[in-house]
């Protein structure tokens, strides 16, 4: 069979590479649509993942706007050409592309607040997946499965550090580093939001440098080093889950790196203006769990990250807090690929009015 996957972000190609590998191996076809957006590309071609480029993206906030329909235009032409016979994606271009070649399509998603790609995709798509903890309702075909789509490339089971990530960053075996992820907020569900100012970057890394080395990921790339104790994160981008796995903190003001610090171990701090009454759900089930904080105050950032860094029984807590969080989420890649190859798979999994039931009924 022919599969055709979508991977508009760095995140997506995390999400899926290991199901197309899966799949490649068992003997079917498999494409992967890609936006030139962060280092997506850097990814794809680390992992030898075959793919077309549909379109390029900047980080500035109304570039999509600007390279919409020629992106459509590229989607249209390389889905009809493709073929597929199942699409996966995580929004709109993929429906869209199945509406257009008439074939199925499955969404992963995790993002509550993206209401505009979830009005326009919904009508096109036969499933949506979600995280048990996606608080939002989006109808008969929306399936919850027990984990974060990190799980696809996270989980014990499909993660494999490479052991000598402190050589390569120059840190000893017992030396403290912590990450700091700062975000562009140039994607469509950014407008309106924003995270660290320039002043509170240069505050927070100088407070961090007192207790540990500190390594910059700029996805916006304006961060200056010249005069702050910082390095910027120049390893491949596909080598950031091994130092974020070895990381005593992060600190971030994106999303994504969180949920995956949090299912690495790693104790992680997100302050954004996401975070508040509205925030989305798998943020408040992991801060619920004890694995990161959600912080709007910066005083509280700073707080709270020293304390992280100067407490030092911190690095087996969160690795006890990590196992027995995971001991009963499942592995993502292993879903998707059983969806993927059998057409009964959807109907094993709970939809989200069926878990919210069950959940009711086991806390009567």
């Amino acid at each position: 069979m022919n599969y055709l996957f979508f991977a508009n972000t760095p995140a997506h190609v995390h999400l899926y590479r290991n199901a197309v590998a899966e799949l490649n191996e068992r003997g079917h076809e498999t494409l992967l649509l890609a936006r030139d957006y962060g280092c997506t590309l850097d990814l794809l071609d680390y992992y030898d993942l075959p793919h077309v480029v549909y379109g390029e993206l900047a980080t500035s906030k109304y570039s999509l706007a600007r390279q919409l329909p020629r992106h459509y235009l590229t989607i249209v032409r390389e889905a009809r050409r493709y073929d597929p016979d199942k699409i996966f994606g995580v929004g709109a271009y993929a429906a869209h592309a199945g509406a257009v070649t008439d074939t199925p399509v499955v969404l992963v998603t995790d993002s509550e607040n993206t209401h505009l790609d979830h009005a326009i995709s919904r009508p096109f798509a036969e499933a949506y997946l979600t995280p048990h903890t996606f608080d939002k309702d989006l109808g008969a075909k929306h399936h919850v499965f027990r984990g974060f789509k990190e799980c696809a490339y996270l989980h014990p089971e499909e993660y494999e550090p490479q052991g000598d990530i402190r050589k390569r960053l120059g840190v000893g075996p017992d030396g403290a580093f912590a990450i700091v992820r700062l975000n562009a907020f140039g994607s469509h569900h950014d407008v309106g939001h924003d995270g660290f100012t320039p002043e509170k970057r240069r505050r927070l890394v100088e407070t961090l440098a007192e207790r540990a080395t500190v390594f910059v990921s700029d996805e916006g790339g304006s961060m200056e080093f010249s005069d702050v104790p910082a390095r910027p994160f120049d390893l491949h981008p596909a080598l950031l889950h091994d130092a974020l796995a070895e990381a005593s903190l992060l600190v971030a003001d994106t999303q994504t790196m969180v949920t995956e610090a949090a299912l690495l171990g790693t104790p992680a701090i997100r302050s954004n203006s996401f975070v508040g009454e509205d925030d989305m759900g798998n943020f408040a089930a992991l801060e619920r769990e004890g694995l990161i904080y959600n912080l709007r105050a910066f005083d509280a950032v700073s707080e709270t990250a020293t304390r992280l860094l100067a407490d030092e029984g911190v690095a087996d807590e969160w690795a006890q807090k990590r196992e027995a969080f995971l001991a009963d989420k499942v592995n993502l890649t292993d879903l998707v690929v059983s969806v993927a190859t059998d057409s009964t798979a959807l109907r094993s999994l709970p939809t989200k009015r069926t878990y919210e039931r069950m959940v009711g009924e086991a806390t009567v």
